[in-house]
C-alpha cells in the first residue's frame, strides 16, 4: 500500500497499535493520532520503517472538533490526500445501570460516539473531493448485542453503528466505502480498567483484530466488506 495515505485514530491504543504496525510493513504512508503526543513518539520509534518521511503524528483529541479538523488538514497538507480512515480509538465503563454517573455517560458519549463521529465526517469531506475512500470504523460486538453492566457502553456503540449506516448510504455515490468491524473481547488495555472478572488469555488478539482491518483494505475495488464479525470461540454472540 506504498500509495496509500492511511489516517489511523486511537493509533496507541491495542487494536491501533496492532493495525499501524501492519501497515507499516505494508509501506503505508500513515498519519498517526491520539491524545499523548508522548505514547505516539515511542509507537514511531518502534514501527518498522526505513523512511519516517512516511509518518505524521499528529497529537488530537477526537472529542474537539476543531481538532478533528486540524488533524484532517495536516493529513492533506503533508501528503494531499486522505485515503482510509481507522477509527480504533474508544473507552469503556462497564458498571449496572444505576450505578453509571452523567459523568461516565458523557466521557462514552464524547469519545465513542461524538469521537467517530467528528472524524468520519472531516475525513469524509476530504474523500469526497477525491471521489473514493475507505472508512473503517472498530466498533465492537457490543454495538451489535447488548450485554449486562453495559448500557451506556452500548448506547454509545449503537449509535456509532446508527450514523455509520446512514454516512455510508448518503456517501456512496463518491465512492467512500464503509466497514464496520464486530470484535468481540479483544485483549488490550481497554479492560485495564475494567472491574468485571473476564479471562483476557481466551480473548481475541490485537493481531487478529488488524489482520481483519488488513483483509479490508485489500479487498477488490469493487468489494465492501460491509460488516466483519469475530469473536473468541470462549465468548460467542449469535
Amino acid at each position: 500500500m506504498p500509495d496509500k495515505v492511511i489516517v489511523v485514530v486511537g493509533a496507541t491504543g491495542g487494536i491501533g497499535s496492532a493495525i499501524t504496525h501492519q501497515l507499516a510493513k505494508e509501506g503505508a504512508n500513515l498519519v498517526l493520532a491520539a491524545r499523548q503526543s508522548d505514547r505516539l513518539a515511542t509507537l514511531t520509534s518502534q514501527l518498522p520503517m526505513a523512511n519516517l518521511e512516511q509518518i505524521l503524528n499528529v497529537p488530537t483529541n477526537i472529542t474537539d472538533p476543531a481538532q478533528v479538523e486540524t488533524l484532517m488538514q495536516k493529513a492533506v497538507d503533508k501528503f494531499g490526500q486522505i485515503d482510509v480512515l481507522i477509527n480504533a480509538a474508544g473507552a469503556g465503563i462497564l458498571k449496572q445501570y444505576n450505578k453509571i454517573t452523567s459523568a461516565d455517560l458523557e466521557a462514552m458519549l464524547d469519545l465513542n460516539l461524538k469521537g467517530s463521529f467528528y472524524t468520519c465526517q472531516a475525513a469524509a469531506e476530504v474523500m469526497k473531493g477525491q471521489k473514493s475512500g475507505h472508512i473503517c470504523n472498530i466498533i465492537g460486538i457490543l454495538g451489535k448485542h447488548s450485554m449486562a453492566m453495559a448500557s451506556a457502553y452500548c448506547a454509545s456503540k449503537f449509535g456509532v453503528v446508527g450514523f455509520s449506516k446512514c454516512m455510508a448510504d448518503e456517501l456512496k455515490r463518491f465512492g467512500i466505502k464503509f466497514t464496520l468491524f464486530y470484535f468481540g473481547g479483544v485483549d488490550s488495555p481497554f479492560w485495564d480498567n475494567v472491574s468485571l472478572k473476564v479471562d483476557r488469555k481466551k480473548m481475541l488478539t490485537p493481531q487478529t483484530a488488524a489482520n481483519a482491518i488488513l483483509f479490508a483494505l485489500r479487498a477488490d475495488p469493487q468489494a465492501v466488506p460491509m460488516e466483519i464479525n469475530i469473536q473468541p470461540e470462549s465468548h460467542l454472540f449469535f
